[in-house]
């Protein structure tokens, strides 16, 4: 007989399932004919992966913020460019360089 493959989305489903409506581990291994080491391992695995889903959230926001420190840095920076092209070119029109 050949085993049946989840899909992540099916094995989240799966244990959305375990902790929202209670079942016992012998009732969802049961009902999808999973042997109960699979459940206890995907159980692990989504644990172990929760802990860099929260930290993600924070370094997504930690990063947006420092790029828009850069953004603010950048635009600055190419306003005192266009000013000084300015003055340049008007010192140039008055010694007639141009």
């Amino acid at each position: 007989m050949e085993r049946k493959r989840y899909s992540s989305d099916q094995k989240v489903s799966i244990l959305r399932e375990y902790f929202e409506k209670n079942l016992s581990i012998a009732d969802i291994c049961e009902k999808y004919r999973i042997h109960p080491n699979q459940f206890y391992r995907w159980k692990k695995e989504l644990f172990e992966g929760a802990t860099q889903t929260f930290t993600a959230k924070k370094t997504k926001k930690s990063n947006d913020r420092e790029i828009e420190k850069f953004k603010k840095v950048l635009n600055d920076r190419n306003e005192v460019i266009v000013e000084l092209l300015q003055e340049n070119l008007k010192l140039k029109k008055l010694y007639g360089e141009i």
